[in-house]
C-alpha cells in the first residue's frame, strides 16, 4: 500500500538484508588424546603378530594383537579423522604362570591406549630390567640383532615395530605428528591400502659407521664408533663366524647369532 509522505524529508537510508551470523569455530580436540572410555561393540581391524625371543630360559614365542579404530578430533579450526591402537591382545590359549605378567602387561596397554597415552607406556616398558641377562628379539636398522633387558623389553620393542608398521610411530618409537596421520588416514580412504614404510634406502655412511671391521689392531683403532644405543658392547669376535661377542650371563657369547659361547 502506497504511503503519501506530507512532511519535509530530513534523511534517509536503504535497508539491507540481514547477514546470517558466521558459524562459531569449532574448538580443538587433539584425536591423539581424545579419552575412549572402552572398547567400542563389533568388528575392530586388527593385526596379529607372532613374537619370537631368546633369554636365559631359551627360545619363547607368543602372540598378540593389536586393534586400530578411527578417532575423530579437531585440528585447525576443521574436524580430522586419525587411525589409534585402541586394544592390545594376548590369546588365551598361552594363558600359563609364566605368561600371566603378559596378559596384566596388554590390559594395561590397553587402558593406555584408549586414554591417549600408549606411546610414552610402551617407551617405559622398554626400560624394564631383569636380572637374567639379556633377551634377544628382533634385527636392528643395521641388520644386527637387538638385544633387550628382559622379556617385557623385548615384547615393548615388537609393539613398537607392529605401530611403525601400522604408521602411528616412527622408526624410533616416537609419536608421529597428527598432521601426518591424518594424512595417511586420509590416503588409506582413498586408496584402499594403509600407509606402508619407505623401502630400506642404500647402506649410508652412518649405517657402514655401525659395523666394526673384522682384523688387526689397527683396524680396530681406524673404525669409527658404533653411534649411542645401535647395540651392546662387544667383548672381542667369535671364532667360529667372527661375529662380535657380548657378554651374555657372564660368558662371553656370538652376537650375530651362530650359538657358539665360551661357556658351552
Amino acid at each position: 500500500m502506497a504511503v503519501e509522505i506530507t512532511s519535509k524529508i530530513v534523511g534517509y537510508r536503504i535497508k539491507q538484508q540481514e547477514q546470517a551470523a558466521p558459524a562459531p569455530e569449532l574448538p580443538e580436540e587433539d584425536p591423539l588424546t581424545v579419552r575412549i572410555p572402552s572398547r567400542p561393540e563389533g568388528t575392530l581391524e586388527a593385526v596379529s603378530e607372532k613374537i619370537s625371543y631368546v633369554g636365559a630360559e631359551g627360545r619363547k614365542k607368543v602372540y598378540l594383537l593389536v586393534s586400530f579404530m578411527p578417532v575423530e578430533g579437531v585440528v585447525g579450526g576443521r574436524r580430522v579423522v586419525i587411525e589409534r591402537p585402541v586394544e592390545f591382545f594376548f590369546p588365551s590359549g598361552q594363558l600359563s604362570s609364566e605368561h600371566q605378567w603378559i596378559t596384566a602387561t596388554m590390559r594395561s596397554l590397553s587402558l593406555a591406549a584408549r586414554g591417549g597415552y600408549v606411546t610414552q607406556a610402551v617407551a617405559d616398558l622398554r626400560k624394564v630390567a631383569w636380572d637374567k641377562g639379556l633377551v634377544r628379539c628382533g634385527m636392528n636398522r643395521w641388520n644386527k640383532p637387538m638385544f633387550h633387558d628382559s622379556e617385557v623389553a623385548a615384547i615393548a620393542w615388537s609393539i613398537q615395530q607392529i605401530l611403525y608398521r601400522r604408521g602411528f610411530l616412527d622408526q624410533d618409537g616416537n609419536q608421529v605428528p597428527v598432521e601426518m596421520l591424518v594424512e595417511r588416514y586420509a590416503h588409506r580412504m582413498q586408496h584402499g591400502h594403509a600407509w606402508q614404510p619407505p623401502v630400506d634406502e642404500p647402506e649410508t655412511s652412518s649405517a657402514v659407521s655401525a659395523v666394526e671391521p673384522i682384523g688387526g689392531a689397527a683396524e680396530q683403532e681406524n673404525a669409527v664408533k658404533k653411534p649411542e644405543g645401535s647395540g651392546p658392547a662387544t667383548v672381542g669376535n667369535c671364532p667360529e663366524c667372527r661375529g662380535e661377542l657380548i657378554m651374555m650371563d657372564g660368558c662371553p657369547t656370538c652376537y650375530a647369532g651362530c650359538g657358539w659361547s665360551k661357556c658351552g
